[in-house]
């Protein structure tokens, strides 16, 4: 009875599931490529996908209340962008104000964002579409055209990506930081509720006294201020800052958190699914070139996964809901 009650509860649970999916990727992968699960190469895996696993963060927010934002990596190149260019003609020098100054910039536009999608009722598909091509339009008049900013003109900023503390990476400190942040703010704190109360019954939620309207832009701006970060990551992490970077790169955000279980709907989700999820899109990257696969064969897998997780999702909430239903009626 134990071992079935076990059994149960790890089936039923997508993060379990998730995790025993990475741990069983991750052993494969070291039979192929012995040279994977060692620490130099699991941290610079860590390193190279922050931005999407940061990212995931905001983008579990915004599912979480039903929506969607495809104008993250917009975003993110206009913070990059303005940064790299303050650095380059040294309007600027530190790498804390850099820092703050992208992530001010990526917290404007998801308040933009939000006030179109909450106040005037756009559909957010069709609010985020069309600030995704004004903010990469923005980036491109930032750069005076097309200007990069290379590693010489960045300073002493390209040097965070590289910094160690305790000898783990910076960047890498960053992604502890937020997930330990937003685990809690999500699970313990009124707000993290009320963003679960909202994407489960919006009207019920305006009912109980939440104002819906608030906790739509306050999603949409959380969601801007870590594509804020993401651009300042993205800019110290590759030495660079161009107009482009990152162009599609809201599909693996968006992907990461629907293979980590977050419902398109809203209302469900987790931070831990949200980083599994991440976690797996990082080791598709980082082990199918080792493994000689190229980058076409990383997107067929991507999408596999994806419509799997997706059809997965369904079932279970089929038969979670069946057995709701079986319990009341008994």
């Amino acid at each position: 009875m134990e071992k079935k009650s076990f059994v149960k509860k790890i089936t039923g649970s997508r993060e379990a599931l998730l995790a025993i999916i990475l741990i069983i990727l991750f052993a494969a992968i070291t039979v192929v490529s012995p040279s994977f699960l060692t620490p130099k190469s699991l941290m610079d895996m860590l390193k190279n996908n922050a931005v999407t696993m940061v990212m995931a963060l905001g983008m579990l927010c915004v599912m979480l209340i039903g929506g969607i934002d495809i104008s993250i990596m917009s975003t993110l190149a206009l913070s990059g962008m303005s940064i790299g260019m303050l650095l380059k003609y040294e309007h600027i020098s530190n790498t804390f104000l850099a820092f703050v100054i992208a992530m001010a910039i990526g917290t404007a536009c998801g308040f933009l964002v939000g006030m179109v999608i909450s106040r005037a009722d756009v559909p957010p598909i069709i609010a985020t579409m069309g600030f995704m091509y004004v903010f990469r339009a923005m980036g491109y008049l930032v750069s005076n055209g097309g200007e990069w900013a290379g590693a010489a003109a960045l300073g002493s900023f390209k040097n965070f990506a590289t910094t160690k503390v305790l000898g783990i990476n910076a960047v890498i400190w960053v992604i502890i930081v937020c997930y330990v942040i937003f685990f809690f703010f999500m699970k313990w704190t009124r707000t993290g509720r009320k963003i679960y109360a909202v994407g489960s019954n919006p009207s019920a939620a305006e009912v109980s006294g939440i104002n819906v309207k608030n906790i739509k832009l306050m999603v949409y701006m959380i969601m801007g201020f870590l594509a804020g970060l993401g651009g300042a990551l993205q800019v110290s992490i590759y030495a660079s800052a161009m107009p482009d970077m990152q162009q599609g790169g809201e599909m693996d955000v968006i992907a990461a958190c629907v293979i980590g279980g977050v419902s398109m709907s809203g209302g469900r989700g987790t931070v831990i699914g949200a980083l599994l999820g991440s976690l797996v899109l990082a080791t598709i990257a980082k082990a199918l070139p080792l493994v000689g696969f190229d980058a076409l064969w990383q997107n067929t897998i991507k999408g596999i996964m994806i419509l799997v997780v997706v059809v997965v999702n369904v079932i279970l909430q089929r038969v979670a809901d069946r057995n709701a239903l079986k319990g009341r009626e008994m």
